[in-house]
Formats: structure tokens, sequence, C-alpha cells
């Protein structure tokens, strides 16, 4: 069988204006000429489930972190039997995957080692998860101490008399090399139950299908969903806002919710108001460390920092809740379709093997929940305390004098930024007046800001060179979507003559017919109307609040752990993911029928040009 191939990374033209983007990024994580054989002998894929923009210099550190640590577990903790990690590199601003096997002779003696590892994890899971929320919320309290003070203009006379013998620099470096350790640090402990909770689910669809040869994938989800998970507990915050907000009678004072002190002032000072400032109060902390993107760029919107996020989206509930609409997710409705179905399954066992289905159905339902709520404390609570230490540094330099404004910094390297920092200690303490780096870094990064900008301009291809025959490696199946199936609609093999059918992953089953909305950035949400049908290249689980008012959801990624599914299934909406090309073959306004049962996009036909709130940017979400 003859593979059709994407195009190699030399293949691909540079953008006009990015010329020597490479320099840019670290060298271990461009293509190299001198290792282009291997490397183009490579599948790759985009992960643009995680990173969908392009990278500024230091937002690779969510991306190399992320990355690196999911593969130690896989390759060495856990010592899985048939996957390492998976290798990453940046191509044209843009981070591209591929899978690391293990070599076939070396899998059967990793088995002993894996089943040990996993067994004593699975066996004390409760006490362990119990100290993993011990380890994370830690680290985060470690980096919340972190400050990052201007030099001050002499020694303290205090440290003089105490014979501390060292002039207070040595602090601003060694929170700088606390702050990026610290993000190591829970990233490390992000996968550390994530991968057991992929292998906890893996197992059980695995014995599912060799038991019932013909069950659909998402009927083996639902046996696990309607789950009370974390990660939807500050959308949950908002509707209980909203309603308290209805119970007061407060809607009024939410007319503005674009000037967030104005708002929460008049709700303070209105009848019923200091009790719903009180539940707002204890809302915030900790889950108001939440944000629209996913918390792996620094230019992510935080509802504890962004308040008019969190009221808008209250605002929006009120309304629908004044309406008739049924805000609260569907959770009684989840939890009895599971077991029903459960049952159904469980009745064609015998009962020995049902006994077996039972432990490996409730061992994947007890993991299950930290594939998202993990999400919660490191993509959301960690990186909204890193974005805001480094926005804090990235401040006091540019105060320094070393850059025009704080955003600066993220256009430098997390090393460079290290150098920088020594640059101005350096000239701080021997007196010289200004750090080098005032006239070497303005001229840097403007030349790196038109790089960045001119690599936005192009979208980047969705894999690189040829396909495997045949793609098994289980993660990159079950969250990316990256099937062989999928990889071959991508290059066109099953595409329909006219091109209006889209085929994906059925993720979430249903189907509705309904207005497209392309999506293509968090801060587009606001344009979202209720009874659309949701595209985008892919959703973040934080984009809750929305889901409540939408029909159905389609993305370009995504596989069955997807963020997309799981948050579909857990709100009953039919999704599609995985496509490939949704976000740009659908316009806004087209007629769809999406199939979340089978995995289908229908174009029925273009819609005229909406009118009305739809319409304009500025429409409250």
């Amino acid at each position: 069988m003859t593979m059709k191939s994407f195009p190699k990374p030399s293949d691909l033209p540079v953008p006009a204006g990015a010329e020597g983007w490479e320099e840019i990024y670290p060298y271990y994580l461009v293509f190299q000429d001198a290792l282009k054989e291997q490397e183009d002998a490579k599948f790759w894929f985009c992960d643009s489930q995680h990173w969908p923009t392009v990278f500024k210099p230091f937002e690779t550190i969510g991306g190399e972190f992320a990355v690196k640590c999911l593969g130690q577990y896989n390759a060495r903790h856990l010592m899985i039997p048939n996957a390492n990690g998976i290798d990453f590199r940046i191509h044209l601003g843009y981070l591209y995957m591929s899978p690391i096997p293990v070599p076939e002779e070396q899998i059967a003696a990793r088995v002993p080692d894996f089943e040990a590892r996993i067994g004593h994890y699975f066996a004390n899971w409760e006490s362990k998860l119990a100290n993993w929320h011990v380890k994370v919320k830690g680290t985060i309290a470690d980096m919340e101490a972190l400050s990052f003070a201007p030099l001050p203009e002499k020694v303290p006379f205090e440290d003089i008399e105490n014979g501390v013998g060292k002039d207070g620099s040595e602090v601003l470096l060694e929170n700088y090399d606390r702050l990026i350790q610290l993000a190591y640090q829970n990233w490390q402990y992000h996968f550390e139950f994530l991968n057991l909770g992929y292998i906890a689910y893996l197992d059980f669809f695995n014995f599912c299908k060799e038991v019932f040869p013909n069950i659909p994938d998402q009927s083996i989800a639902t046996m696990v969903q309607g789950v009370d998970m974390e990660l939807f507990r500050p959308d949950d915050e908002l509707k209980a806002l909203a309603l308290l907000a209805i119970e007061l009678d407060l809607d009024e004072h939410f007319a503005n919710t674009d000037d967030p002190a104005a708002t929460l002032a008049s709700i303070a000072a209105a009848a019923g108001g200091e009790r719903w400032m009180a539940q707002w109060e204890q809302a915030q902390d900790p889950w108001f460390n939440f944000t629209i993107g996913n918390g792996f760029y620094a230019h992510d919107k935080y509802w504890n920092v962004n308040q008019e996020i969190p009221l808008g989206f209250i605002a929006d509930y009120i309304r629908r809740a004044r309406g008739g609409a049924q805000i609260l997710r569907p959770t009684e409705k989840l939890i009895a379709e599971k077991e029903r179905i459960v049952e159904e399954y469980r009745e064609l066992l015998d009962p020995e093997v049902a006994a077996v289905f039972d432990a490996k159905r409730t061992l994947a339902a007890t993991a299950y929940p930290y594939v998202e709520n993990h999400n919660f404390y490191i993509e959301h609570w960690t990186m909204g305390v890193f974005w805001r230490k480094v926005r804090e540094l990235g401040r006091m330099l540019a105060d320094a004098g070393l850059f025009a404004e704080a955003e600066d910094m993220l256009y430098l390297s997390r090393n460079e930024v290290r150098d920088v920092l020594f640059d101005l200690v350096t000239s701080w303490g021997v007196g010289s007046g200004a750090p080098i780096g005032a006239v070497v870094l303005p001229e840097k990064i403007a030349h790196r800001k038109g790089i960045v900008d001119a690599l936005k301009t192009a979208r980047p291809a969705p894999a690189l060179n040829t396909p495997p025959q045949s793609i098994t490696e289980p993660f990159t199946r079950m969250l990316w979507g990256i099937t062989t199936e999928q990889v071959q609609q991508w290059l066109g093999a099953d595409e329909t003559q006219d091109g209006s059918t889209l085929k994906g992953m059925a993720a979430s089953p249903g189907q509705v017919e309904g207005p497209a909305r392309v999506i293509m950035h968090a801060d587009e949400l606001t344009q979202v109307q209720p009874g659309e049908i949701l595209v985008a290249p892919v959703t973040a689980p934080s984009w809750g609040p929305i889901f409540g008012k939408i029909k159905a959801t389609v993305t370009d990624i995504g596989g069955m752990m997807s963020h997309a599914a799981i948050v579909c299934r857990e709100y009953d909406l039919p999704a599609v993911t995985g496509t490939g090309s949704a976000s740009t073959t659908i316009k806004t306004g087209d007629l769809l029928r999406v199939d979340g049962t089978k995995g289908t996009v229908e174009i029925l036909g273009a819609e005229p040009a909406l009118t009305g709130p739809g319409a304009h940017s500025h429409s409250h979400a």
C-alpha cells in the first residue's frame, strides 16, 4: 500500500518577514540539517490542541516541560511496555510531535516493571492522590511567595550589622531560578496520575472491545461519565452566583459587566448585596484561578485578574435562567444513562467475566476524573500564578530600562532572561549605570516581534512527512485523535466529491442541525449565540460557560479523551473531533448537521449574513 505524505519540514514556505525564525528558539527545539534524514523519516503531527498559536520565545517553557514530563512517566517512571515518550520540535512557530515506540524486542522485559509500578499506584490510589494535592498546592504556595522587587539604592544598614555579606541581588537570581524550577516541579506532578488515568481507561476500553467486539467507543466512555469533576467547579460557582443573584433580585446590577469595579460596588450597595458579595469572595479562592485560554500562553486571561470575564458569564446565566433555560449540567441524566449502559452490557457476561468487567470499570471510573481535574491545578492555577510572576518580573526589568514594556520579556527565552538578570545585577552592583541590555535588547526584541508576527500569518500544516501504516500508540489515539483513519482523512483519501461532508472522531453522541459559529481564539467566545454549533481548531475545558448555550461542537483535532470530547459528554452535547480542517472549511453562519454518533459533519448550505447581536464581537457571552 502506497501511503500519501504530508510535506517535509523543509517543503513548507517561510512566511515573508520570518526569515531566520529558527534563531529565536533554543537549538534543541528546531529541526537540524545534520539530522534531516532521521527527522524526515519520522511522522510528526501538529499539537494545535494545546498550542494553537505561535510561540513567543519565553512561552516554549510550557511545551518543553509538558512534553518532557509526559515522556518521563511513559519511559522512566511507569515503564509502559509499548510506548516511550513523544519527541517534539517547533517548526515555523508551532509544536510538532512524534511518538517514540519501544523496540519490539524490549517490550517483554518492561512488562514486570510496568505491572509492579501501576499495581502499586492503583492499590494506593486514594492516599497517593491525596498526597498529590498536598504537593501541588505546596508548589503553588511557594510560587506565590516569590517576589521581584527592584534592587535598592544601597544595601540596608541592618545587613551590615548582621554580617550578611551579600548585596541582596542573589535573592533576585534565586527567585527567578526558583520560579522556573517550581513550574517544572508541578509539570512533573501533572503527569504522575494523568498517564495512570489513561492506562486505567485504556485497559477497560481494550477489555470491552475484546468481550463486546461491536461496542461503540462512545458506550465505553459513557460507562465512566457523569462524575462530579473539579474542572467544572469554576463554572458551577458562576451558576450558583447567577441563581443567587436571581433569588436576591440583583439582575439590574449586571448591566455593564465590562466595568467590574462599578458592577461589584453597585451589587455591594444593594439590598442583599452583602450576601452575594460574600459568596463571590468565597468562590474566588481557588476557583477563579481559571483562564478562558489553556494556560500555556502569557496572553491567556485569568478570571481573578480580568473579573469582567466571570461577571459577563454570570450576567449571561442570569438572562438564560430568567428566560427559562436549564443552566445546570444534566448530571442525573448522565448518571442514569451510564448505569443503563453498564447494566445492559454486564448482563451479556457470565459471572466470572462480569467480575473482571466490574473491577476494570470501577478502576477506570475512579481514575477518570483526574484526566480532567489536573487541568485546574496545573494548566489553570499553577500557570496562572506563574504568568502573574512573569509579568511582575517583566515590569521590573522594563522599569530598570532594559526594554520598553513588561510584555517584551516574552521575546527572550527563559535562559536569556537569566543572562539579562545577571547583566542587571552586575551593572547595579558595580555602579556602572544602565545595564548593557538597555542598548542590546530593544533592537533584538523588535526584530523578534516582527518574526513572530510574520509566523502568525500562516496556519500550521496538520502533520509532516509520511504517516506509518498503522498508528497504535495509545495516548496519541485517545487524546489527540491521531488514528490511521483520521490521518488518511486529513490527506484527502476519503473526501466526498463536493467537499460538503467532513469526517472525524465520533466523540459524543447525538445529531443536531444549526448555524455554525467559527471561533479561532478564546477572545471571540463572546460572539457565540444560543443554538449555534461551535466550530474551532480546539476547545479548552475552560469554555464551560458556553456549552450550556450551544447545540454541538466540532474541532480540528482531538480524540475520545480530548477536552472537547469529555466536556461535551458531560454536557450531553454531540461532538465530532479530529476533523482536521473544520475551522478552515466551515464559515460562520453555514448550516450544519452534526452527527456525533457517526462522526460526520454535513455542510447543508450557507446561511445569510448574521445580523443582530451575533454579528458583533462586543456582544456579551
